[in-house]
Formats: C-alpha cells, sequence, structure tokens
C-alpha cells in the first residue's frame, strides 16, 4: 500500500487521470447536442455539459422537440380550419417584419398544429412553440396569448434570420436547436430531430405558396 504513494506511482495516476479526462472531453465534442433538464420550478434548461445538481432532472440530448400531442389525430381539413383562424395575425406579422406569410404558417404548423394551448414535452409554449427564456427576452408576458405569441415567434425568426445572413434552414434549424448550436456545427446541427424539423417546415412552406 506504501508503494503505490509514492512520487513516481503518485505522478503516474495525475498523468490517467489526464488522458482520461482528455478522452471524456473528446468524447462529449464528438457529440455536442445540448443537455436538457428541467429545475424544482419546470423551467427547462438547455446546457453544454452534464449538471452535477440534484435540483435538476435530466431529460435527454436532442433538438426542442415540437408539441407533438397537439398533432396527433390532426387531419388536413382540421389543420386548414385551424389555420385560416389564424391567418390575419400570420398576415400582420409577415408584413411587420418582412417574411413571408407561408413559411411562418409552416413553422407554426410543424411547431404547434395551430393550438394557442399547445405545450412541448420540454416546456416549450403556444403557437410558436416561445421556451419561457425566450419569451421573457422577447417581452411576452402571456405566452398562450396568439398575437403575443405569434409577434415574439416571428421577430424571433427574424433575428435568426439576419444572425444567419438570410440563410433560412439555418434560421429554422436554429430556431428548433438554438443558434448557438448552429454556429458550433457550422451549419445544421447533426440532430435527427432539428434535421426532420427543417425539412418538414420547408417542405409545408413549398405548399403554403
Amino acid at each position: 500500500m506504501r508503494a503505490a504513494n509514492t512520487p513516481r506511482c503518485r505522478a503516474l495516476t495525475a498523468i490517467a487521470l489526464a488522458v482520461g479526462l482528455a478522452a471524456f472531453s473528446a468524447g462529449l465534442a464528438a457529440d455536442s447536442r445540448p443537455y436538457m433538464y428541467r429545475d424544482k420550478q419546470g423551467v427547462p434548461w438547455f446546457t453544454d455539459r452534464p449538471l452535477i445538481d440534484p435540483d435538476f432532472i435530466y431529460l435527454g440530448r436532442h433538438g426542442r422537440p415540437p408539441a407533438e400531442r397537439s398533432c396527433q389525430g390532426m387531419t388536413e381539413t382540421r389543420l386548414a380550419r385551424r389555420a385560416a383562424w389564424h391567418e390575419p395575425l400570420i398576415r400582420q406579422n409577415a408584413q411587420r417584419y418582412q417574411i413571408n406569410s407561408a413559411l411562418i404558417k409552416a413553422i407554426i404548423a410543424v411547431e404547434s398544429c395551430f393550438d394557442p394551448k399547445a405545450v412541448s414535452r420540454v416546456g416549450a409554449q403556444g403557437l410558436m412553440q416561445l421556451m419561457p427564456r425566450t419569451a421573457a427576452a422577447l417581452g411576452v408576458a402571456d405566452v398562450f396569448n396568439p398575437e403575443q405569441n405569434v409577434s415574439g415567434g416571428v421577430r424571433y425568426f427574424r433575428q435568426m434570420l439576419e444572425r444567419f445572413k438570410n440563410d433560412v434552414r439555418l434560421a429554422l434549424a436554429a430556431y428548433n436547436a438554438g443558434p448557438g448550436a448552429v454556429s458550433r456545427h457550422g451549419g445544421i446541427p447533426p440532430y435527427p430531430e432539428t434535421q426532420r424539423y427543417v425539412e418538414r417546415v420547408l417542405e409545408l412552406y413549398q405548399g403554403y405558396r
């Protein structure tokens, strides 16, 4: 036992630990999807590294999912009826922020199926599925109010377009997975959920046009 505590052994142990940590860090870099947690107040958090804190519940690693429950059993007729109800609001904000109304319509269709009360499994809310912290930053006081939600969501998407030089695909990826993830990967992140999201929105966009 004493031999294991010699200066040489301590040095070898330190080297082994350094190598192990380096390998662990490399493994994290290879999969840089955000870590998702929920705190005791139910607020979702996204981080670029694991949290060791009993106050946070681990939810997994992937892009922000849509409000799937709001779209279950949805038919084209019902979806069109919901879309028509919000059409004036969509056109108003499309004109205000200089974005094609068909694109905004496609985003809302994929995000919430035009359900103003939609909530995703990680806490995104309303028609455009704003995360609580994003809504607060945008000054959205009532995230379930369609006018506030769409105005905030379209303004946020305009910010993503400006950040990524009007590249619609990158702006959509940033809307889903966060702008940091797009910047880190230099393009659409390798998250299957985000990749499906971008393709689905663009598919509907072409249809709505």
